[in-house]
C-alpha cells in the first residue's frame, strides 16, 4: 500500500475543501455583503431575533467564524452591545451546520459541472458580479470534488488492519474515550481554522466505516470548540475589552455546551437517530460499494440538533451568559487618555466587513472629540479661557494624527479583497475623516484669533457677539446632528444638513452686510471688524465641512 501517496491524496482533497470553503464564503460575503452589514447594525435587542439573525447571515456566508469575526468588529466600534453580540453568535452556531447538511446531501455528481460554470464566469466574465457569483459557483464545486478526492484517498485503507486498529482506538464505550474525540476534533479544527473542513472529513471517515457514528458525533463536538479559536486569534493585540468579551462568549458558549452534551452523550446518540430516521433517512447501517452511504446524514444532523438545543438554553440565560463573560474577560482599564490615537486590529483585514465597522466607530470617536473641542472654543466667544485657547495645538496634531491612522488602515484594507459598495465605503470614510482634520483647522483659527483679540483689549459690539455666538451655534446643531446620523438613520437627513448648510451660509452674508452697516454707524471700529469677518468666515467653512461629512455619511449609512 502507498501510504504517502494516500496522505497527499487525503490532504490534497482536504485542501480543495477548504479553498472551495473560503472561496465560496469570500464570493457570498462579496455578494451580500452591504445587506449583511445593514442586517448586523440593526440588531434587534429581542434575544431571539438576534439568534435568527445570527443563522440566517452565517446560512448565507456559510462561515460563523466569518460571522464572528464581523460581530466582534460591530462590538468594537461600539455600534452593538455584548448582549446583542452573543445573541447573534448563539444564532451563528445554527447557520454553521447548513454546509453539514449540505455535504451530507452529496450532490458530488454537480462538482464538475460547478467548477467548469465557475471558472467561465469567475476568469471570462466582464461583469463584476457575474465573477463573484463564479466565486461562489466554483467554491462550491472545488468543495464537493475535495470530498470526492478524499474519500477515494482514503479507500485503500479501509481494510488495512493497521489502519483499522488505529482507529479504533477512537472510542465512545467510556468517558475517556468520548473526551479524546472531543480534543481530537478541538485539535484538528484549530490546526485547518475550519470546522465544516473538519466535519466534512468526519463524514468522509465515517462514511468509509473508518468511524463509528458515536464516534463521529464526538469529533463533530470537539469540532465546535475548535471553531471558536478563529475569534480568538482576530482579538490578538487588541486592548478593546468588547472584542475580547465577544470572543470569549463564543468559547463559553461552546465549551460548555459540549459539557452539557457529554453528560447525556449515549441518549443525545440515540435521540439523534431517531430524529434522523423519522426525518426519512435511510438505515445507519446501509452500506453500497462497502460505504456507509447513509451515515453524513446522521452525523450533519446531530451537528444542527447539537447547535439548536445548545442555543435554546443559552437564549434562556443569555444574561448568565453575559455575566460569566464579562466575570472571566479581562477587566477595562479605568483610565482614559483624552488623546488616544485610534487602534486597529491586523485580524480584522480579512473581514472587510468587520474592518470597516471597526473604522466607523473610530471616525465617530474622532468626530465626538472635535465637537466636544468645538464647543468648549465656542465658549470663549463669551469670555476667555487660557486653558482652552492653550490646547489648540495639541487638538490639532490630535486629528492630524488621527486623521493619518485612520486613512493607512483604509488604504490597507483597499488593498486587499474589496467589493465596489466596499470600495465606495473607503472612499467615502476617507472623505469624512479628511473633513474631520479640516474642521480642526479652523477650530485652530478661532482660536489663534480669539487669543489675539484678547490680547489686546479688542471688544466687540453686542450685536457682532451675538452673531458670533449664534452661528457658532449652528456648526455645534449639524455636527450633532452628524453624529446622530452616523450612530442611527433617520428619513430626511440629507435635506435637514442641506438646509442646514444654506442657513449657515446665508448667516455669514447677513452679518457680513449687517456689519458694514456697523462700521457706517461708527459701531465698530475697522480692527475689530476684520477680525469679526475672519470669525465668521472660519465657522462658515466649519459649515461646509460639516456638509462634505454629511454627504458622506448619507452615501454610506
Amino acid at each position: 500500500m502507498d501510504i504517502f501517496g494516500i496522505i497527499i491524496q487525503t490532504l490534497g482533497g482536504l485542501g480543495l475543501f477548504i479553498l472551495g470553503m473560503k472561496m465560496m464564503t469570500e464570493g457570498l460575503q462579496a455578494t451580500a455583503g452591504q445587506k449583511i452589514r445593514r442586517i448586523l447594525e440593526a440588531i434587534s435587542s429581542n434575544r431571539f431575533m438576534g439568534c435568527a439573525t445570527g443563522a440566517g447571515v452565517t446560512a448565507m456566508i456559510q462561515s460563523s467564524s466569518a460571522t464572528t469575526v464581523m460581530l466582534i468588529g460591530f462590538a468594537t466600534a461600539g455600534i452593538i452591545s455584548l448582549e446583542q453580540a452573543v445573541g447573534v453568535v448563539i444564532g451563528a452556531n445554527i447557520g454553521t451546520t447548513i454546509t453539514g447538511q449540505m455535504i451530507a446531501f452529496k450532490l458530488t455528481a454537480a462538482a464538475l459541472p460547478a467548477i467548469a460554470l465557475g471558472v467561465v464566469l469567475k476568469y471570462f466574465s466582464k461583469k463584476r458580479n457575474y465573477r463573484r457569483i463564479g466565486d461562489i459557483i466554483l467554491g462550491f464545486g472545488l468543495l464537493f470534488y475535495g470530498m470526492t478526492v478524499m474519500k477515494n484517498g482514503l479507500a485503500p485503507i479501509k481494510s488495512d488492519p493497521q489502519f483499522i486498529e488505529f482507529f479504533t482506538t477512537f472510542r465512545t464505550d467510556n468517558l475517556g474515550g468520548i473526551l479524546l474525540c472531543v480534543l481530537m476534533g478541538t485539535v484538528l479544527t484549530v490546526a485547518v481554522q475550519s470546522s465544516s473542513a473538519t466535519v466534512g472529513l468526519t463524514m468522509t471517515l465515517a462514511t468509509s466505516g473508518l468511524l463509528t457514528y458515536p464516534t463521529a458525533l464526538a469529533l463533530v463536538l470537539g469540532e465546535n470548540i475548535g471553531t471558536t479559536v478563529t475569534a480568538q486569534l482576530s482579538t490578538i493585540g487588541s486592548n478593546n475589552i468588547e472584542a475580547h468579551r465577544t470572543a470569549n462568549a463564543h468559547t463559553i458558549f461552546n465549551v460548555i455546551g459540549v459539557g452539557i452534551i457529554l453528560m447525556i452523550f449515549p441518549w443525545f446518540v440515540d435521540m439523534v437517530q431517531i430524529l434522523t430516521l423519522k426525518l426519512g433517512a435511510g438505515a445507519l447501517t446501509h452500506t453500497v460499494d462497502g460505504e456507509y452511504v447513509n451515515v453524513s446524514r446522521y452525523i450533519a444532523n446531530g451537528h444542527t440538533i447539537f447547535n439548536v438545543i445548545n442555543a435554546l438554553v443559552f437564549l434562556i440565560f443569555l444574561p448568565k451568559l453575559v455575566q460569566l463573560t464579562i466575570l472571566l474577560s479581562p477587566k477595562p482599564s479605568l483610565s482614559k487618555e483624552r488623546y488616544k490615537l485610534p487602534e486597529f486590529d491586523s485580524g480584522f483585514i480579512d473581514s472587510p466587513i468587520g474592518a470597516l465597522a471597526k473604522v466607523k466607530g473610530e471616525i465617530i470617536k474622532m468626530l465626538e472629540f472635535t465637537h466636544m473641542n468645538l464647543k468648549k472654543t465656542s465658549i470663549c466667544l463669551k469670555v476667555r479661557d487660557d486653558d482652552i485657547l492653550g490646547e489648540r495645538e495639541a487638538i490639532e496634531d490630535h486629528l492630524d494624527e488621527s486623521q493619518k491612522v485612520i486613512i493607512r488602515y483604509l488604504t490597507t484594507i483597499y488593498q486587499g479583497e474589496v467589493n465596489e459598495p466596499e470600495a465606495k465605503e473607503i472612499s467615502e470614510y476617507m472623505r469624512i475623516t479628511n473633513n474631520i482634520e479640516r474642521l480642526g483647522d479652523s477650530m485652530e483659527n478661532v482660536s489663534k484669533i480669539l487669543e489675539r483679540i484678547y490680547d489686546n483689549d479688542f471688544v466687540f459690539s453686542e450685536q457682532a457677539k451675538q452673531d458670533l455666538v449664534t452661528i457658532s451655534e449652528q456648526v455645534d446643531i449639524f455636527l450633532g446632528l452628524i453624529l446622530d446620523e452616523f450612530q442611527e438613520k433617520s428619513d430626511g437627513f440629507y435635506q435637514k444638513a442641506l438646509a442646514k448648510e444654506d442657513l449657515i451660509d446665508h448667516m455669514r452674508e447677513n452679518m457680513r452686510y449687517q456689519h458694514i452697516e456697523r462700521l457706517r454707524a461708527g459701531d465698530c471700529s475697522v480692527d475689530v471688524g476684520v477680525f469679526f469677518i475672519a470669525l465668521v468666515s472660519n465657522y462658515e467653512k466649519m459649515g461646509d465641512y460639516c456638509f462634505n461629512i454629511a454627504t458622506g455619511v448619507n452615501r454610506i449609512i
